[in-house]
């Protein structure tokens, strides 16, 4: 479920360098973020976004010529990776929350590379919840199948429940009739608890109500991987901010 003011997560106004949130991981499914018309979002218009903080290592990470200095061809590759990867608003500047996106797709291996600590192994497939990280993946024996992606997990009183469980239901056009808010792409596993994709940022100070939160594109690649009766483990406790 939600956070405990569904819809009202997002923050107001762009984040340091312009961009508001992390996205989804590397080769995930779905498409990138929305844009404004004045920050270029339409396909194939005139891409406007300026310099950001950090400007230089998106242009490494990107293979770009790293002078630290955005020109037309910067603001444009840098923008199509941050429709790729959900990174929104995606107006080409190299923001903190794009630069943010990149580590992590650095950090973490893509499909049928080797699974980070902490889940374990097993012969099926397992939907691996890490509120430690605040991160979300799939894996079987030990290789990844899906993410990892960042998710937000429950907050204080709304705790996510740990350990061994199994995805019960499947609603992919989901409605909470406790919260009255949409549950996208919803996969229960211990009673109300879900994987669900949810609106705005889930980069926030609060948790959801015990559901494991996700991005659109990552609930959508998450339904796609995943099928009533597999393994779910969660473990660790989430971060106080």
């Amino acid at each position: 479920m939600g956070a405990v003011t569904p819809g009202t997560d997002r923050r107001v106004g762009p984040g340091p360098g312009g961009d508001a949130s992390a996205g989804s991981g590397r080769g995930g499914s779905g498409a990138g973020g929305s844009s404004s018309a004045a920050a270029g979002g339409r396909p194939g218009a005139a891409c406007g976004g300026r310099e950001g903080p950090y400007q230089r290592q998106a242009e490494r990470w990107l293979r770009l010529r790293a002078d630290g200095k955005q020109s037309a061809a910067d603001c444009r590759a840098i923008r199509a990776f941050q429709r790729r990867h959900g990174v929104e608003p995606a107006t080409g500047t190299a923001g903190a929350a794009t630069w943010a996106r990149m580590r992590m797709l650095s950090a973490h291996g893509a499909p049928g590379t080797r699974a980070p600590r902490g889940c374990p192994a097993r012969s099926y497939r397992v939907a691996c919840v890490d509120l430690d990280h605040q991160r979300t993946w799939v894996q079987q024996r030990g290789r990844i199948l899906f993410g990892p992606v960042p998710m937000r997990s429950g907050g204080v009183g709304h705790p996510t429940r740990t350990g061994w469980f199994r995805i019960f239901w499947r609603h992919r056009h989901h409605w909470s009739t406790l919260y009255d808010s949409p549950m996208p792409y919803a996969q229960f596993f211990s009673g109300g608890q879900a994987f669900h994709a949810v609106r705005g940022s889930i980069r926030t100070v609060g948790g959801s109500m015990g559901c494991v939160n996700l991005r659109p594109a990552d609930a959508h690649g998450l339904w796609k991987v995943l099928r009533t009766g597999d393994h779910v483990y969660v473990w660790g406790r989430r971060p106080r901010r």
